[in-house]
C-alpha cells in the first residue's frame, strides 16, 4: 500500500467516526464536516427518509431525541478507491435507548438493530466527504 493510500484509508476512518459521534450526541452541525452540501442521505431501510443532508439533518434532529441514549459501532469497512472517489461499505450495530440511565433490557422503546452503510466517498480541499449514504438494514429488534 503506498503512503498516501494509508492516509486516505485512515481519514476515512475518522470520516465514519465522526458520523457515529454526530449522531450519537446530537451534533447535528457537525454532518457537514461528514457530508457534502448536495450529499444525499437514504435511511428509508430503517424506516427513515430520503433526503439532502440539511432535510436529513432537520429529520434526526426531530426523531432521535426521543432515544437519549444512542450508541453506533461502525466496522468492517471496505474502501474501493476510484482516483478522488471512494466506494465505502461499513458495518455497523446501533442501540438506541430511552434513557440515558440503566435500563432493564426488556425496556419498552429500547431498539437495537444493525446493516451496513454505504457511502460514495469523493476527495474535497476539506477532505474526504460523503457524497452519498445508503442505509442497508440487516436486523433489528425492538421493545
Amino acid at each position: 500500500m503506498r503512503q498516501q493510500e494509508i492516509a486516505d484509508r485512515l481519514e476515512i476512518g475518522d470520516l465514519l467516526a465522526r458520523y457515529a459521534h454526530a449522531i450519537d450526541t446530537g451534533a447535528w452541525q457537525r454532518l457537514d464536516l461528514v457530508f457534502t452540501a448536495d450529499a444525499v442521505i437514504d435511511y428509508t431501510a430503517a424506516g427513515g427518509i430520503r433526503g439532502t443532508r440539511d432535510e436529513a439533518r432537520r429529520w434526526l434532529a426531530e426523531v432521535l431525541p426521543q432515544w437519549p441514549g444512542r450508541q453506533h459501532l461502525i466496522g468492517a469497512t471496505t474502501v474501493r478507491f476510484e482516483g478522488d472517489e471512494a466506494a465505502v461499505t461499513a458495518s455497523f450495530t446501533d442501540t438506541l435507548a430511552p434513557s440515558r440511565e440503566m435500563i432493564a433490557a426488556d425496556t419498552a422503546g429500547l431498539i437495537r438493530g444493525g446493516g451496513w452503510y454505504h457511502h460514495r466517498l469523493v476527495r474535497t480541499m476539506y477532505g474526504w466527504r460523503s457524497r452519498e449514504l445508503v442505509e442497508e438494514q440487516s436486523w433489528r429488534t425492538i421493545r
